[in-house]
């Protein structure tokens, strides 16, 4: 077994022991779920499903990506389940009555996601499940080589930008989310189109 899938599978395990533990420790019968921008709390769930929703989702992504032919995607399914799992914690410490921003703490956490996904970004091989999907990436290599290295480098500098949203207060959260990720889908996008517009106009 290679050690990503045995990290893997002991994070998944690991978030199930963890549940367990939280499911007869917790008194509350509904337990906090969700907070709004300002990192209020605004939502509770039942139990069961606040507790142990995250580590069944981070589950069924493990066995989803399996059955993904001719890729190997272990290391961004591990990106992902740390991702998971560092939620799962917080929504567990915050129901044991820990005072946490939730907003100041995730704020970091999006940022190594997304720096993540860029350095995984640039070595993905043209397929149908995984990647920036456009048609014009979908219809050439060249072109699905050109916007995933353009996409590395923006994922990157957009987790950068993420990461020190943290210097700020947590009611400018979801701008210093939204605002980089729409800017950075559509920047990719019309990239796309231009290339592959301009590959045709070389033939």
């Amino acid at each position: 077994m290679k050690k990503i899938t045995f990290a893997i599978i002991l994070i998944i395990l690991l978030s199930f022991i963890i549940g367990i533990y939280s499911y007869y420790n917790i008194k509350e019968d509904k337990i906090i779920s969700h907070w709004n921008i300002k990192g209020q709390v605004d939502g509770y769930m039942p139990k069961f499903w606040g507790i142990f929703l995250i580590p069944l989702i981070s589950l069924g992504v493990y066995l989803i990506f399996l059955l993904i032919p001719k890729i190997d995607p272990n290391l961004l399914i591990l990106i992902l389940i740390l991702f998971l799992f560092y939620i799962f914690i917080l929504i567990i410490l915050s129901n044991f009555k820990y005072k946490l921003n939730i907003n100041t703490m995730l704020m970091p956490a999006i940022g190594i996601l997304f720096f993540c996904i860029g350095i995984i970004m640039k070595k993905l091989k043209r397929n149908w499940f995984i990647g920036i999907r456009t048609p014009w990436t979908l219809s050439s290599d060249k072109v699905w080589k050109k916007t995933h290295h353009l996409g590395s480098l923006l994922f990157k500098f957009t987790g950068v930008i993420l990461f020190f949203g943290i210097f700020f207060s947590p009611e400018y959260f979801l701008l210093f989310i939204l605002i980089p990720i729409f800017v950075l889908s559509i920047w990719l996008v019309l990239y796309s189109y231009l290339e592959y517009k301009k590959l045709g106009t070389q033939n």
